[in-house]
């Protein structure tokens, strides 16, 4: 989510390597303050007595059982609706973000998440039928979801309600038991979850365990079926060593500099207007935020005072009296900031105040690639612009960074699109919008190369935490066993040149089952022969 490459954290899980304390206080997303003491620590000794807890509930099967499932995902979107406000008020007290973007981008962001699983789970369990070889052409073959275990879920700090739940969201729908850690960034979210949470779910299969960068070290020694982690790249490297001590599967949400590429076939001033929306909620703090824009010099000319005009309709004179901007999370983060600004010109504002962490929306211009804003990703509300001549130059800035998490491309040529998609990877691309593709469930969301490992959302949310049980259910028929006895020895050239042919992947001539409907017409057809046969020969039968 918030990429600090210079950094370096390495954390003492076991047969990952051990750090010094001062490099854990990097640990949870690399913009840490001293861990505060609204946070309840726990000892280290407990975590194993949890984490036991949980997986002694997932072994007695109470999670497997549907009605189970759907009964906890109901209590935790009664714990959210009943309790709205005290999650606003926190998110608004660990990161001054405004009510509108706490209430729908945190609280019914998951509601939405609750629905969607709960409309759906009774036929996402349901086994999938495979298709079958001519040797197994009469029996059952199918896949069948079964969940991990117990699933770790480390949240984040930049949308510490959502990224917290939607995670915990897939993993109850596919029925595991769950362990979250919520960032310690946003330690008012973090306590509030810790109280809720066993007040309206399971308390043996679901727990909350709160504290700093040593404690989530310490509860990555533990064994987990399933780790879900949120937040840097470096820190995701180390999560997964940590995992891959026990052979654990990861799902990494991590991110990188989300581009932007911009023409002059747009409507500019609603362009202009998703743009700086997406730029600008949680005051740049989200991990699909555009982090920097490409376009034409006489292009470049046209947008900045029409972003100077959708700045002024979304934020008045001064963004820092509106109440619909955000501030920035910490000193550290702010003062980073701060020295991404050095290079270039400000065109767009360029206002700071450290004393509120505030920065406003900043559009900088004459920026080289090689600037120390185009070095990491930015997680705040400056907006870079580099002007190209083609959209070709653009692609080639995109493939020489890594793998983005999002690609934005604002164009109404087909062709244009066309090039973005075919000649760059990314995680997503959204085209003339920004963010909103999260918005679809159907859709999945995560990152590829560097940007991430693994996808969630909706039935994808469903089918991270799932594992998919290959399953062959073979009968006794005659003409079965018949089919494939020539795999049993004495081998011989005959039995192999037959059974290649039974091997053989057969054309898809057929619709689904349509081949027990052809078995079924082969036997009549073969039955017939065989009594036409036998009645010219003479031969009695029933």
């Amino acid at each position: 989510m918030c990429r600090r490459p210079n950094e370096v954290s390495e954390i003492n899980v076991g047969h990952v390597k051990t750090c010094r304390l001062k490099d854990l206080k990097v640990f949870d997303f690399l913009f840490n303050r001293s861990i505060s003491s609204h946070i309840q620590k726990m000892p280290s000794l407990e975590y194993g007595k949890i984490v036991q807890r949980a997986r002694n509930a997932f072994r007695g099967g109470i999670t497997k059982n549907i009605s189970f499932r759907i009964q906890q995902l109901n209590n935790l979107y009664r714990m959210l609706e009943e309790n709205e406000k005290q999650f606003n008020l926190a998110v608004a007290e660990d990161l001054g973000k405004p009510h509108q973007e706490a209430a729908l981008y945190e609280v019914e962001f998951i509601l939405n998440d609750i629905r969607c699983m709960k409309q759906n789970i009774r036929s996402w369990v349901k086994p999938i039928s495979a298709e079958k070889n001519f040797i197994t052409i009469l029996d059952e073959t199918f896949v069948q979801p079964e969940p991990y275990g117990v699933v770790l879920v480390l949240g984040a700090w930049n949308y510490p309600i959502q990224l917290s739940f939607c995670p915990m969201v897939g993993a109850i729908t596919a029925g595991n038991s769950c362990i979250l850690k919520p960032s310690e960034l946003a330690p008012k979210c973090a306590e509030l979850m810790k109280t809720l949470v066993p007040k309206y779910l399971d308390p043996e299969c679901y727990h909350v365990i709160t504290g700093g960068p040593e404690e989530t070290a310490e509860l990555l020694k533990e064994e987990f079926d399933y780790i879900f982690y949120t937040g840097s790249t470096r820190v995701g490297q180390i999560v997964r060593e940590a995992a891959n001590k026990h052979l654990t599967p990861v799902t990494l949400e991590l991110g990188g500099k989300s581009p932007v590429y911009i023409d002059n076939s747009v409507n500019l001033d609603v362009a202009c207007k998703r743009l700086l929306w997406g730029k600008c909620i949680n005051a740049g703090q989200t991990c699909v935020a555009p982090d920097y824009l490409m376009c034409s010099r006489e292009l470049q000319e046209k947008l900045i005072p029409a972003m100077k005009q959708t700045l002024k309709e979304y934020y008045g004179e001064d963004p820092k009296n509106s109440p619909d901007f955000g501030r920035i999370l910490n000193k550290k983060h702010f003062n980073r900031l701060l020295s991404l600004m050095k290079k270039g010109t400000i065109v767009i504002g360029g206002d700071h105040d450290e004393s509120a962490n505030y920065i406003a929306p900043t559009v900088i211009t004459n920026v080289q690639p090689t600037d120390p804003v185009m070095q990491e990703e930015i997680f705040g509300p400056i907006f870079p612009i580099i002007t190209v001549a083609s959209p070709e130059d653009a692609i080639d800035i995109i493939n020489s960074k890594d793998k983005p998490l999002t690609l934005n491309v604002y164009s109404k040529k087909n062709s244009v699109v066309r090039k973005f998609l075919d000649n760059t990877s990314s995680g997503s691309v959204c085209v003339n919008d920004s963010i909103v593709n999260l918005s679809i469930d159907a859709l999945p969301f995560g990152g590829v190369g560097k940007s991430g490992l693994g996808a969630y959302h909706g039935k994808y949310s469903f089918d991270t935490f799932s594992h998919k049980k290959a399953v062959l259910v073979r009968n006794y028929a005659m003409i079965g066993e018949k089919l494939g006895e020539a795999r049993y020895p004495p081998y011989s050239p005959t039995k192999e040149k037959y059974l290649r042919k039974l091997l053989k992947r057969r054309p898809n001539l057929l619709p689904q089952h349509m081949d027990y409907i052809a078995v079924f017409f082969a036997g009549f057809l073969v039955a017939v022969i065989l009594k036409v046969i036998l009645h010219f020969a003479g031969v009695k039968y029933f």
